[in-house]
């Protein structure tokens, strides 16, 4: 019998008994979180996973498909026992990050925060929205990550200081382990991505960096979490024909550590960098509260192009170039003012000495150190940023010292030796309107490729 003429038959056959057939009713389907509850239990696992509370989840848009997330997480008792994670990765949906292969968890420098350092348009105007590292990576696929210390979480007005003398190199670690975590699991849970991943850094963040992949080769390999590092335009040590240098580091070591000993373990922005952006920006022609015969623009301009004037790692270091007519500085040479401008503003308020005096001691080598010294034992694959101005070269020694046999090393050097005091500086590598081109793309172009 064919299949039609039986489907007749049976049909005829419920007629006859005078019923008709009862479908059985169909299971009611599961809810379905959204996309944004998804995420928010997934933040919650991550918080136990790393014995924490997420307290803050924010959300917005930074340009096309790419979003920056932030979570505010306490990791303790104690009046700042807290940190921000940041995340900026485009999305197939609202609150769903695209899947990624490649990841990379970004430390920022002094007086800085992620947002200033990576993602400049969020605090500033005078930044385009895709013109921050973070943005561009994240627009070439990279899950882009990363961590505010506890630092810089302490409010203007009112702090509570008891627990800044803890803020040291080694809890710094620690937080970083626990962010990278953090991460990965929220990677993991939303189908994101799995796997390590990438650990990088500016400046003092490039150091941590450094110190993390090295605390992190004391631990079996199936408890590490990092992939490779990136740290950018910073030495991990000082190289031998650097002594001059390393005599600074000892130095500020020892005043630091008197510094707190004596109690104050604050360095307030609020005194000098916020100011001094704050009025090159709103009255750049009045005079400088701080130096007698100069304006505000002068002080800004002088600060930033001859920073070895106030702090010296190499010779003729400086935050960024600048054009000189009669050795003083008139003008940028290739980043937008307003935009260092912003970036000195918005500088958190406060800042823990006990952490610069910590990576200072560790340049310096002598006396008792806050860490014991695994450089040579890191084995992952390494990729060098530097500046011409900046660290630049004396960069180059701390990636001879690793045992990482994939190491790159990129220096962007636009001027003849003789020119480097007006070369690319150390903050140009982030703010300079060709830093895309000159130091970004080297940086995306390795990471896809591991």
């Amino acid at each position: 019998m064919k299949k039609k003429n039986a489907l007749v038959v049976l049909g005829l056959l419920v007629l006859a008994a005078g019923c008709s057939p009862e479908p059985e009713p169909a299971p009611a389907p599961e809810p379905k979180p959204n996309d944004e509850e998804s995420l928010r239990a997934a933040v919650e696992t991550s918080g136990s996973e790393i014995e924490a509370q997420v307290s803050e989840v924010a959300r917005e848009q930074v340009t096309d498909d790419v979003h920056h997330y932030s979570f505010l997480v306490k990791l303790g008792d104690t009046p700042n026992a807290r940190v921000r994670v940041h995340r900026i990765v485009r999305e197939d949906a609202p609150w769903r990050a695209r899947p990624a292969d490649h990841a990379i968890l970004l430390l920022h420098g002094d007086f800085a925060t992620f947002t200033t350092n990576f993602a400049p348009s969020l605090t500033s105007s005078a930044a385009e929205p895709d013109h921050g590292l973070a943005v561009y990576l994240a627009q070439r696929g990279i899950d882009v990550w990363g961590l505010d210390r506890r630092w810089t979480t302490a409010p203007k007005d009112g702090a509570d200081f008891s627990d800044f003398a803890d803020m040291g190199v080694a809890q710094a670690i620690s937080d970083t382990d626990r962010a990278l975590l953090f991460a990965r699991t929220i990677r993991s849970l939303t189908d994101a991505g799995e796997g390590g991943m990438f650990l990088g850094g500016f400046s003092s963040g490039a150091q941590i960096t450094y110190l993390h992949a090295a605390e992190e080769t004391q631990k079996p390999a199936e408890q590490r979490q990092v992939e490779g590092i990136v740290p950018i335009d910073i030495y991990a040590k000082v190289a031998p024909e650097d002594e001059a240098s390393r005599q600074v580091a000892c130095k500020l070591a020892a005043e630091e550590r008197d510094q707190v000993d004596q109690g104050s373990v604050d360095s307030d922005n609020t005194a000098f960098f916020q100011p001094v952006g704050e009025l090159a920006a709103s009255a750049p022609a009045d005079p400088s509260p701080f130096y007698d015969g100069y304006t505000n623009r002068d002080v800004m301009l002088g600060f930033v192009t001859q920073t070895f004037q106030f702090y010296e790692p190499k010779p003729q270091y400086h935050l960024i170039a600048g054009a000189f007519k009669d050795s003083a500085p008139t003008d940028l040479r290739y980043a937008p003012e307003a935009l260092i401008n912003d970036w000195l503003a918005h500088s958190p308020p406060h800042q823990a000495v006990v952490e610069s005096a910590d990576r200072d001691a560790l340049w310096c080598g002598e006396g008792p150190l806050p860490l014991v010294d695994h450089l040579a034992e890191i084995t992952v694959p390494l990729f060098y940023l530097g500046a011409a101005g900046g660290f630049g070269d004396h960069g180059l020694y701390s990636t001879t010292v690793v045992g990482s046999t994939d190491v790159t090393t990129h220096v962007v050097r636009l001027l003849p030796t003789e020119n480097e005091p007006e070369d690319f500086g150390h903050g140009d590598l982030l703010y300079a309107d060709d830093a895309p081109t000159l130091a970004w793309d080297p940086l995306a172009q390795w990471l896809l490729a591991h």
